[in-house]
């Protein structure tokens, strides 16, 4: 059970035409790493997803909420939006088998189907209740502040539709609140109505929350081997407490994509897995690396990489052509799979005809970590830069491990940027004006703020 990264194709050296960090670059990066290794390490007691992987008492909340649903529900229902659905989403995606929720009963092993609610669209909402048989659903809802609009909405929907088949009192007995330990409108209601809650510790913020009950809870409703998922996170923090860069793999990689994008203009970073059930962890991870280092740094320098997701070999039909030859501004990480190379044998037929014959006795993983490497190798044939992240297997070990290497990839390179990897300012203006527009009270600043901008000009409109 092993994560290992190949960067060759990052480097100078085994790139055309100049390209790729060269060896000095990659060497002065060391005492820059080490101060932001410090930095993170130095906050445990404020970081709080350094230690999910070994909060036990924090896993036993879930376990028991999971224990106690065990066999009374047929579909659980998540609402969240952000890093409170990705996660969960992704995990499911990965760690189930796939088309988990069109699989019967026996095939799911007597687990429940998981549906999540991430947007507020009208639509979606009503079809997803009009399907669902809510006398058999258990319902999550996931906010740590108990405010978010998306999710306060979704729930007040929900819970109405629930009390018009369970009554009330029998409503309360399908919902559990995932949210703050203390403060907070859905720690109030649980308080007031008796609704069972599990708590995301004040100090982990919701991109980085995925390992704790935001995303431990669902994927053990589901039977997923949750401590596993937090072993694979453990190994990789083992691993990290070394502040040396050629030991520590999430060290190196925010170092590698920070040196890109500052050092040689590669702004954009892709993450390509060659695995469809790795689909989602890439749109988790766009969320986790675009909110935590797309910022404006104290001297007003405005800075971030933008996060690609793309998967393979998919998107050798769609994205890898402008990978290829488009503005040489981007990285590719692969996220590669071992040991899959006999599965899915290709028959051996109509071996006359060169376009099929020579497919036959090759297995389709054998074919998907072919491309993967060819990928890897045409575009570092053409001077871009590329790494790849292996792993064993498709595993709650492994995704743990995942999950973590990026959470700590992106906590180092917040510091390396020179901003706050963990806030979200950018996102706090269009919320103002959201509540204000709906008649929030406290937001009467925002109101006239929003009131003050220039009205539509119809010299602009079309139609």
């Amino acid at each position: 059970m092993t994560l290992s990264l190949d960067f060759t194709n990052m480097m100078a050296g085994a790139l055309p035409d100049g390209a790729g960090i060269t060896p000095a670059q990659w060497d002065a990066a060391a005492a820059p790493f080490a101060t932001a290794h410090a930095a993170v390490h130095a906050r445990v007691h404020d970081l709080g997803f350094l230690s999910l992987p070994t909060n036990e008492p924090l896993l036993e909340q879930s376990l028991r909420v999971a224990e106690h649903a065990r066999g009374r529900f047929t579909d659980v229902l998540l609402l969240g939006i952000g890093g409170s659905a990705l996660g969960p989403i992704a995990l499911r995606n990965a760690l189930c088998p796939p088309q988990w929720n069109m699989l019967d009963t026996q095939a799911r092993g007597g687990h429940p189907r998981l549906h999540v609610l991430d947007n507020v669209d009208p639509g979606t909402i009503a079809a997803l209740l009009a399907r669902l048989d809510l006398a058999r659903t258990l319902v999550l809802v996931v906010s740590k502040s108990g405010g978010t609009v998306e999710t306060m909405a979704q729930y007040l929907i929900v819970r109405e539709a629930l009390a018009r088949v369970r009554g009330e009192k029998g409503a309360r007995e399908h919902l559990v609140f995932i949210t703050d330990p203390v403060v907070g409108a859905l720690r109030r209601i649980a308080k007031a109505e008796g609704v069972t809650t599990v708590d995301i510790p004040a100090n982990v913020g919701g991109r980085f929350s995925v390992l704790s009950p935001v995303g431990i809870l669902p994927a053990a409703l589901l039977g997923i081997d949750v401590r596993a998922l937090l072993a694979g996170a453990a190994h990789v923090m083992q691993g990290a407490a070394s502040s040396a860069l050629a030991d520590n793999l999430p060290g190196a990689f925010a170092v590698l994509q920070h040196l890109a994008d500052t050092q040689h203009g590669r702004h954009v970073q892709v993450l390509m897995p060659y695995a469809d059930p790795l689909r989602d962890l890439a749109l988790w991870f766009v969320q986790l690396w675009a909110e935590s280092l797309g910022k404006r740094r104290p001297d007003g320098m405005h800075v971030g990489p933008t996060p690609l997701p793309a998967v393979g070999a998919t998107d050798q039909h769609s994205q890898v052509q402008l990978f290829m030859e488009g503005p040489r501004d981007k990285t590719v990480t692969f996220l590669a799979v071992r040991g899959r190379e006999q599965e899915g044998r290709i028959p051996a037929r109509h071996g006359d005809i060169a376009e099929l014959g020579y497919l036959g006795g090759h297995t389709l993983g054998e074919l998907i970590a072919i491309e993967q490497r060819a990928t890897a190798g045409a575009l570092a044939a053409r001077g871009r830069l590329n790494a790849t992240l292996t792993i064993d297997a498709i595993d709650a070990w492994h995704l743990g491990a995942l999950v973590q290497t990026f959470a700590l990839a992106t906590a180092y390179a917040g510091v390396l940027y020179g901003v706050d990897a963990f806030d979200q300012p950018g996102v706090e203006l269009g919320k103002q004006f959201a509540y204000a527009m709906l008649g929030r009270a406290g937001s009467e600043q925002a109101r006239a703020e929003w009131d003050a901008l220039p009205a539509p000009d119809p010299r602009w409109r079309i139609g």
